[in-house]
């Protein structure tokens, strides 16, 4: 039984690990954490360059900065950094600090492979980063990577870019078996599963579709990989092979792996709400069921991206209803969001206003989605700055801003000081208009016809244009505003108290919703 349970102290067996040894072989659940929420912050800002180098050239119409291809550069690095390399590993973190003390576990189920899920990501991400200064440069084909453009015509970095995806899928894999192994096995007695915080409820449904889409995403980037080393045609109409096929399968990864970047922050703000309402979490019960819903209709609508592609007009239809569908279980969510807040005893500290931008930007990102989600108005859509609008509204208001609100509240619990609270509303009104500015004036834009990933525009398009790279530089600075506050707390302030939200009786950070029948209503014995 020893060697079961000896994993748990390695780090203290010979006295506490000193300096570099004490990161690099870490098996403590919060070491882990904090190591995947720096080194996601480190890939929001370098993706957040490459952000800058797209916002800045298209400042005005003309070439004016970039070669185009280095642009094409870029449009991709920015997307794949953002969505592997900031995004999912913020989330993890998050799981790894928070899912063991909130289900009263010792640490994760896996200590030892939930280190190495975490090292793999600096290699996949070096390597990634380092087809930049390879002949021919990067990958320049977008982020979803479409054969024959990935396979035909890419540059030959793109065997390394495939291995880096590699290697970043098998991180993603383990983390996710780790935390569904550690929710399923280390609960403490009595904690069942309609008791856990939503926090855990949507990691646990956000594993089972990493595990189940991952895999899908090795089998294509073999493919490619057999395509332009070893003579198949997978990918090659000229072989008997279909580019269309690529879509599909990327796609059938693509779609759920949206949903793995917005679950993890539904859970957080779904605790986060109630705690700044001073009351329990309206329809807890139906949360996890809609959450449970999000992730099944995720594997059935993927086909909704390739609207324009030549899918029968049965497809079309399937495809559109069951993204319609998907709007119910979330307008559940949104529902319970509002009457959580309903006749609260509201206050605004940071992470709810971070929360509550959320319900609303989140919504409005949910709206232009629906309208993608009609076929014959999706031809209009398609490829223009629209759909670049519909998702960075779900995924900048929704992803990031849920890994801010997360960040905030659980700052007191990790370094046991307070943040400075006037500097994180800073950060919050000046990241909250610049991301407007940056992405509304694409909703129009789009719709006017600009097609995306193309480095110059019509002159029609110039103003909105400005408006939205001048948004997207404020927003940038303001996350160096957000690094200082972090370091500083990290560093020190006023201590945290026990409590740090005071006020949110019997909903502290961990305590389950629904509350204990002691707190809220009537004892057993009365009734």
């Amino acid at each position: 039984m020893s060697t079961v349970i000896d994993h748990h102290h390695d780090d203290h067996a010979h006295g506490p690990a000193k300096g570099l040894s004490r990161w690099l072989l870490t098996t403590n659940h919060k070491d882990i954490g904090t190591m995947y929420l720096w080194f996601s912050f480190a890939m929001f800002l370098i993706g957040g360059c490459m952000a800058m180098v797209i916002r800045a050239e298209l400042f005005q119409p003309g070439l004016q900065l970039v070669d185009p291809n280095f642009f094409n550069q870029m449009t991709t690095m920015h997307g794949l950094i953002m969505v592997f390399g900031a995004v999912m590993p913020a989330f993890v973190g998050l799981a790894n600090w928070m899912i063991p003390m909130m289900i009263g576990a010792p640490d994760m189920a896996l200590p030892r492979m939930n280190n190495f899920s975490f090292w793999l990501l600096p290699v996949a991400f070096g390597l990634l980063l380092s087809t930049l200064f390879m002949q021919g440069g990067g990958p320049n084909f977008g982020w979803t990577f479409y054969a024959p453009l990935s396979t035909t015509y890419a540059p030959p970095s793109v065997t390394y870019f495939i291995f880096a995806i590699h290697v970043a899928g098998i991180s993603s894999i383990m983390g996710a078996i780790n935390i569904v192994a550690t929710i399923l096995n280390m609960r403490a007695p009595g904690m069942t599963l309609m008791k856990m915080p939503l926090f855990v409820w949507t990691w646990l449904i956000t594993g089972f579709l990493l595990v189940a889409v991952m895999p899908v995403l090795a089998g294509l980037v073999t493919m490619m990989l057999m395509d332009i080393h070893f003579g198949t045609s997978f990918f090659s109409a000229a072989g008997g092979g279909d580019p269309v096929m690529f879509q599909h399968i990327f796609w059938f990864f693509g779609h759920p792996e949206v949903y793995i970047m917005i679950l993890p922050a539904f859970g957080a703000v779904s605790m986060i709400i109630p705690a700044f309402s001073r009351k329990p979490l309206f329809g807890y019960t139906s949360m996890v069921y809609a959450t449970a819903a999000i992730a099944f209709l995720s594997f059935v609508v993927w086909a909704h991206h390739m609207f324009t592609v030549g899918i029968p007009l049965t497809g079309q239809l399937f495809f559109m209803y069951a993204t319609m569908l998907i709007a119910v279980p979330t307008g559940v969510k949104v529902f319970n969001w509002v009457t959580t807040m309903f006749r609260g005893s509201l206050t605004f500290e940071a992470p709810m206003l971070f929360s509550i931008a959320f319900v609303i930007l989140f919504t409005i990102g949910g709206f232009s989605g629906l309208m993608l989600a009609i076929a014959p108005a999706d031809f209009q859509y398609h490829d223009t700055y629209f759909v670049v609008a519909h998702f960075h509204y779900v995924l900048v208001p929704g992803a990031i801003f849920g890994i801010f609100a997360s960040v905030y509240y659980w700052l007191p619990k990790w370094t046991g000081h307070m943040y400075d609270e006037v500097l994180a509303k800073t950060h919050f009104w000046v990241s909250f208009v610049g991301m407007n500015l940056a992405f509304f004036p694409m909703h129009f834009v789009g719709l006017a016809g600009m097609p995306r990933r193309i480095p110059d525009y019509n002159m029609m398009f110039a103003n909105f244009n400005m408006i939205s790279s001048i948004g997207a530089f404020m927003f940038a600075a303001t996350q160096l505003l957000f690094l200082y506050i972090v370091i500083k707390c990290v560093r020190g302030g006023k201590k945290a108290p026990a409590k740090p939200w005071e006020g949110a009786e019997g909903l502290e950070w961990s305590v389950p919703s629904p509350a204990p029948y002691h707190t809220f209503s009537t004892p057993p014995e009365v009734k």
